[in-house]
């Protein structure tokens, strides 16, 4: 059967201790079953070097390609099963995928030993990503929820590690693995802002490397470009993404239910999780909203994708689970803020399926930017891959 994805087109910084328990609480609703937290304490996939590989393409656990298997739940509780599977071009394109703050360890900066954590962030917003590519995913030395619980997580010195262990990954890959394949990026929230940090200082001048980048989905960070125009701020050359057939270009937006509060750490220019990629300035500048769904300023279904755990539906027995016509999203911008409206579709008083968590004016429905859309990104990818070819 044709599946509803291939249908559905249309400075320091100090949280607040109530909002952090939000943001642990909420990370932890990703979690994918026991089995496969349990198969995340097996032997670590190293590379050629020193790299230990969360994600690596043939290799076994490996949280980013499991079972894809899903139910569409409808407005009215119809439920129709399916599966995603892999196009006949996705070997020949690689995603290169840094995840979110998740790490629990006491330390401001992870060590780079596998955690339940990372396995199960990996496996609930990429695991429908390798229908359309190899995902590669390493381990880097990420602030920890610890560091972002005390505004540590903002300091140049374990942004830096973080980096620079996320940037020894990317040579390693580059170096021993890529092979010359084109390249998806894929990161959100702190793995966002590394990627914008990565792009900015290996890919942004160089137009060799250039050449091989797809396109790059870089949620909840805060790319940055000039005024009034797809270039700028963030990058100098790789330009945000104006339809889905564009290639070499990004990706980006930060998910609310209104506009951001003047303090919030997505979706305003300078702020918030931009310290964690170097971006300080605010004149001139403004985040980029790229609608996943019409590449526009008009208004678009998702598709919200999730792990059934995090969702359950009476009846669904699948590892995944949709909601198609549950919320639509629009480009907005207003009081130097730019967002993606996400806004829940009129439905019938029968329509029981869960609504998304609202963080508040600070974050929104941040945890949630990846797998609102997830039908759509995944699809975005395979038109921008045809387009590449």
């Amino acid at each position: 059967m044709t599946t509803p994805i291939a249908i559905a087109r249309g400075g320091r910084f100090r949280l607040a201790a109530g909002t952090l328990a939000a943001v642990v609480c909420a990370a932890a609703a990703t979690l994918l079953p026991t089995s496969a937290r349990l198969a995340a304490t097996e032997r670590p996939l190293h590379a050629t070097s020193s790299t230990v590989w969360l994600c690596r393409p043939g290799h076994s656990p490996d949280p980013c390609d499991k079972s894809r298997t899903a139910t569409s739940v409808a407005a009215s509780g119809v439920q129709s099963a399916f599966s995603t599977t892999r196009t006949a071009h996705a070997k020949k394109f690689d995603c290169f995928y840094v995840y979110p703050t998740v790490s629990l360890e006491s330390s401001l900066n992870a060590d780079l030993s596998i955690q339940p954590e990372e396995s199960d962030i990996a496996g609930g917003q990429t695991s429908q990503f390798s229908t359309v590519c190899n995902v590669w995913a390493p381990m880097y030395r990420q602030a920890t929820q610890a560091a972002l619980g005390d505004g540590e997580a903002f300091t140049p010195e374990v942004i830096a590690t973080a980096y620079n262990s996320l940037l020894s990954a990317w040579r390693d890959y580059l170096s021993h693995d890529n092979h010359g394949r084109p390249v998806i990026f894929i990161g959100h929230s702190q793995g966002a802002a590394m990627l914008i940090k990565l792009l900015r200082t290996q890919i942004d001048p160089s137009p060799k490397l250039r050449k091989r980048l797809v396109s790059a989905i870089i949620l909840g960070g805060n790319v940055q470009v000039k005024t009034g125009r797809d270039v700028g701020g963030s990058f100098q050359h790789i330009p945000t993404c104006g339809s889905p057939s564009q290639t070499g270009c990004v990706i980006a937006y930060s998910t609310f239910p209104s506009e951001p509060g003047s303090d919030a750490v997505v979706g305003r220019p300078g702020q918030g999780v931009s310290i964690q990629s170097g971006q300080t300035a605010t004149t001139g500048q403004r985040v980029a909203c790229v609608n996943p769904v019409t590449f526009s300023s008009a208004v678009g279904d998702l598709v919200p994708m999730y792990p059934t755990v995090v969702h359950e539906v009476p009846g669904v027995t699948t590892p995944w689970i949709l909601f198609p016509d549950l919320y639509s999203a629009q480009c907005r911008q207003n009081g130097g803020a730019s967002w993606l409206q996400v806004d829940r579709l009129v439905a019938p008083p029968t329509d029981s399926r869960p609504a998304v968590t609202d963080l508040g004016p600070m974050w929104g429905y941040h945890i949630d930017d990846v797998n609102l859309a997830l039908g759509n990104l995944v699809l975005d990818v395979a038109l921008e891959e045809s387009s590449y070819r």
